[in-house]
């Protein structure tokens, strides 16, 4: 693979979360990518190797970033066999790297990603064993190139991932509480509150601290990508750029604002998790920006500035429908009372428990949860009230 132009445009595919996608697409947009397309858990767009690195070091929404090369169609195993081997394998791989292949299938003659990345690494080992009596291995943890195969009506489409290990492990977290909060999940979530990286944001539930250090990150301009503790994908390609990518790098620290931007604060009622946030929160650099304190929620009280409030308050199923119920009731009297004039969202994925809340959402966002179909509920409090009720603006 001959040395890219860092200047020349190619297709890229960009991957994330259900309902994150809209959030990507205006990453990319800051990025100047060019044919910026939305789809289903996923954004195409046209950009340059420079873009190509900025995308996985910058973009908080992205799991993955894939650069196409290579699309046809295949009705059966042999047709798939020979239009992989078409392709000169020696120009991506060398013998001494390992590399696996990540596949997906739908509405085709084939029915098993599994089955369909066998036969694709097939192909190529066995295109390598002809040309040299040797093969590369193969890696599916630690790889040193990692192949996309995507194949939707028969339509196969190959790529490079430059990603490597996905984006949503930052590296800060080495903590975490039972059920964390997958971290491109919550600055998609931060991201939709339309918080303006300025007025207060609380997490009065924080568990590990996810919500508030990615919260804290885009504030302070930190670049996720900068915690990386592993290589990305790129970095093993036959065309990396080394000194561009180091352009890069330094450019993203340079960019990093000391000075703390906002109130970040966040409360939990467990010690544990107080004390496992606040290690996130020193790994990442941000014990100066974020503050978290062995809190009630339901005794808590604003700061006077008015700001945001964002929660994922437990919802699933080890808790008793009766103790959830009067737990989400007691969070939207706390809310009522305690943060008048905040926007309230609360992340769950116990739709029916949040009607308990008692307040009406402004918006109400459909997400994912891993598997678990979920809402994040809007609720606009104003400041003062009539007869001691809340008063909630609409949209």
């Amino acid at each position: 693979m001959a040395k890219q132009n860092p200047n020349g445009n190619f297709n890229i595919t960009v991957t994330t979360l259900a309902g994150l996608e809209e959030v990507l697409a205006a990453e990319l947009q800051a990025l100047d990518m060019d044919y910026i397309k939305v789809g289903h858990r996923a954004v195409t767009c046209s950009g340059t190797l420079r873009q190509l690195y900025e995308a996985n070091l910058w973009c908080r929404t992205a799991i993955r970033v894939l650069k196409p090369f290579l699309t046809f169609k295949a009705r059966n195993e042999k047709e798939l066999y020979e239009q992989v081997q078409k392709t000169n394998w020696a120009e991506y791989l060398d013998l001494d790297q390992t590399f696996a292949i990540d596949a997906s299938v739908s509405h085709s003659t084939f029915e098993h990603s599994l089955f369909l990345a066998q036969l694709t690494k097939d192909a190529i080992v066995d295109q390598f064993r002809k040309a040299t009596g040797e093969r590369p291995s193969v890696d599916r943890i630690r790889p040193d190139v990692r192949l996309n195969l995507h194949m939707h009506e028969n339509l196969v489409t190959l790529s490079l991932d430059s990603s490597g290990d996905s984006l949503h492990r930052r590296g800060y977290r080495l903590q975490t509480n039972v059920a964390p909060l997958n971290e491109v999940l919550a600055a998609g979530i931060i991201a939709l509150t339309g918080w303006d990286k300025k007025a207060t944001l609380i997490d009065p539930m924080c568990g590990s601290g996810t919500f508030l250090i990615e919260a804290a990150m885009m504030a302070q301009n930190i670049a996720p990508g900068l915690f990386r503790r592993d290589p990305f994908g790129f970095e093993k390609w036959k065309d990396y750029d080394d000194s561009l990518f180091e352009m890069i790098w330094n450019t993203a620290e340079a960019k990093v604002k000391r000075e703390p931007q906002a109130t970040i604060l966040g409360f939990d009622i467990d010690p544990d998790y107080v004390e496992a946030a606040m290690v996130n929160i020193r790994n990442a650099g941000l014990e100066h920006v974020i503050r978290v304190e062995q809190a009630d929620f339901f005794k808590t009280q604003a700061p006077a500035t008015p700001g945001v409030v964002v929660m994922n308050p437990p919802y699933n199923e080890r808790i008793l429908s009766d103790d959830i119920n009067l737990l989400y009731k007691n969070i939207g009297d706390a809310l009522k009372n305690n943060y008048q004039g905040y926007d309230a969202f609360v992340f769950t994925g116990n739709l029916e428990a949040a009607k308990s809340i008692g307040l009406r959402t402004s918006r109400r966002i459909p997400l994912f949860n891993g598997s678990i179909d979920c809402r994040l509920l809007k609720y606009e409090l104003y400041r003062g009230s009539k007869r001691g009720e809340e008063q909630v603006k609409e949209v």
